[in-house]
C-alpha cells in the first residue's frame, strides 16, 4: 500500500466519514483468560466513546512504510490450499459469503473453523463479525500466539467503503463509484493501571489520592485486511502495524497470518553495512563510502515523488556499487557476499539502509556530521606519517555555541588593519 492509499482509509476513521458497521473486542488478563467481550453496532456507541476508538484505530494506520507499516503478502501455496479445501459455493472472496445473518454459534462445530490462515481471515471479514464461533476462534488464535506480559484488549471492526471514483486530475467524484471495499481492521492494546497521583475533588474542594483504574493504551500491533491496493481490495495481502519496528513478533505473524516477515529496518541497515564492508574489503575507505552515499542521494532525489519507498533487489544494489566506482574484481564477489549476508531473494528498502539526509564520520573519540550536499569538504590526508581527516573551514565556525574565527579570518583581519 502507498501513503495515499493508507491516508484514504485513515480518513474513514473519523466522525465525518465513518461507515463502520460493527465493533467487537475481548479483554484478556495477564494469565491469558478472557475476562469480558464486547460486540455491537459501532454507530450505536456514545459519541465520546467513538472518539476514543477512532484514536486507537487510526494508530494502526500510522507510522513509516517499511518500518512500522509493512505490506505482507500471502504465499501462493497458502491461498491455493484454501481454495482447494473450500466448497464451490464457499470459495474465499466471493460475495455470497457476506450474508448478514451468520449461522448461530450453537450449531457450529470446530470443523467449521478454517485451518488455513488466509481463508480464515476471509471468512471473518465476510461474516461481518456476526459469527460468534469465528470471533471466538480469532481471539483464541491471538491469545495462543501473542507474547505479552500483562492485560490487553483485542479490538476488531468491520467496514464497507463505497470507493468514490476519481477524475484524471485526481478529484473525487462522490456519485461515480463502481468499487466496494469491505475490510476488517484489528489491533491489540495494552491495558494498564493509571499512574498514582493527587486529584482535585470539586465537591469537597480538596485534593485527594487519585483512584487508579485500568486504562486502554494505544495499540502495540494491528492489521488491515485485505490491503487497499490501487484503491481496490487486494485479498492477496494485508497491512501490518507494529509499534516497535524492531520487535515485529515473527511467531505471532506466522501463526495468525501465515505471511513471511521482511527483515526489520535496523536489521536491513546492519545487513547492508556488513555487505559493503565484506564486498569492498581493503577498498572500503572514506572516499568510496562518500561515493556510495552520493549515489543514494541522487536516487532519493529521483524518487522523492514516488508513492512507495524504493525497494532494492540484489542486482539494483550491485548497480549502485558499480556506479559508485567499485572495482570489477570486487563486484565479481558481490553475489556471493549478498547471498551469505542478506539471502539471494532478499530486498532492501533504500530508506532503511541509507540516511541520505545526513553524512556522519565517527571515531572512538569524535563524531562529525556533515551536510550530505557538502561531503566534498571532507578528505583524508597523510600528515607527518599519520592518517588524518581534513575538514575545510569556509567560515561561520561555531564551537559550543560560540562563533570563533579561523586562522584565515585572523590573517585577513590583520591585513586590513595593516592597510589602515
Amino acid at each position: 500500500m502507498t501513503k495515499k492509499e493508507i491516508a484514504e482509509i485513515k480518513k474513514l476513521l473519523t466522525p465525518k466519514n465513518c461507515s463502520i458497521t460493527r465493533i467487537c473486542g475481548c479483554y484478556v488478563d495477564g494469565e491469558k483468560n478472557k475476562k469480558t467481550e464486547l460486540k455491537q453496532a459501532f454507530l450505536a456507541l456514545p459519541e465520546e466513546e467513538m472518539f476514543k476508538y477512532f484514536e486507537i484505530l487510526r494508530k494502526v494506520l500510522s507510522g513509516t512504510l517499511g518500518r512500522n507499516l509493512l505490506t505482507l503478502e500471502f504465499p501462493l501455496a497458502l491461498e491455493m490450499a484454501g481454495t482447494a479445501d473450500a466448497a464451490p459455493e464457499n470459495l474465499p472472496g466471493l460475495p455470497d459469503n457476506t450474508d448478514s445473518e451468520a449461522a448461530p454459534a450453537s450449531v457450529r462445530t470446530d470443523t467449521d473453523i478454517p485451518g488455513n490462515t488466509h481463508e480464515f481471515l476471509l471468512r471473518l471479514r465476510d461474516s461481518r463479525l456476526k459469527d460468534d464461533t469465528l470471533l471466538e476462534a480469532y481471539y483464541d488464535k491471538i491469545i495462543e500466539s501473542y507474547e505479552y506480559v500483562g492485560n490487553y484488549l483485542i479490538l476488531i471492526i468491520h467496514d464497507v467503503y463505497d470507493v468514490p471514483g476519481r477524475t484524471t486530475d485526481g478529484l473525487e467524484m462522490e456519485d461515480a463509484s463502481d468499487e466496494i471495499y469491505e475490510y476488517i481492521l484489528s489491533c491489540i492494546c495494552p491495558v494498564e493501571l493509571s499512574k498514582p497521583g493527587l486529584s482535585y475533588d470539586a465537591e469537597e474542594n480538596t485534593f485527594r489520592n487519585r483512584t487508579r483504574d485500568w486504562v486502554v493504551s494505544l495499540p502495540e500491533a494491528g492489521f488491515l485486511f485485505p490491503a487497499f491496493t490501487d484503491r481496490s481490495a487486494d485479498i492477496h495481502s494485508l497491512l501490518y502495524y507494529s509499534k516497535n519496528s524492531e520487535e515485529l513478533k515473527e511467531g505471532f505473524v506466522e501463526q495468525l497470518f501465515g505471511c513471511p516477515l521482511p527483515l526489520s529496518a535496523d536489521s536491513q541497515k546492519e545487513t547492508f553495512q556488513t555487505l559493503i564492508e565484506d564486498t569492498l574489503g581493503d577498498d572500503c575507505d572514506i572516499e568510496m563510502v562518500k561515493n556510495i552515499h552520493d549515489r543514494f542521494t541522487e536516487l532519493a532525489e529521483e524518487h522523492k515523488e514516488a508513492p512507495e519507498p524504493l525497494v532494492l533487489d540484489k542486482n539494483e544494489v550491485k548497480t549502485i556499487l558499480a556506479d559508485s566506482g567499485v572495482a570489477n574484481d570486487k563486484l565479481d564477489e558481490f553475489d556471493r557476499h549478498y547471498e551469505e549476508t542478506a539471502g539471494e531473494n532478499t530486498s532492501l528498502l533504500m530508506s532503511n539502509v541509507m540516511n541520505t539526509r545526513s553524512f556522519e564520520v565517527k571515531t572512538p573519540d569524535i563524531v562529525i556530521k556533515v551536510n550530505p550536499e557538502r561531503t566534498d569538504l571532507i578528505e583524508t590526508r597523510r600528515i607527518d606519517g599519520r592518517e588524518c581527516l581534513v575538514i575545510e573551514l569556509d567560515g561561520g565556525v561555531v564551537v559550543n555555541g560560540i562563533a570563533v574565527r579561523t586562522s584565515t579570518e585572523k590573517e585577513l583581519s590583520e591585513d586590513r588593519k595593516g592597510e589602515e
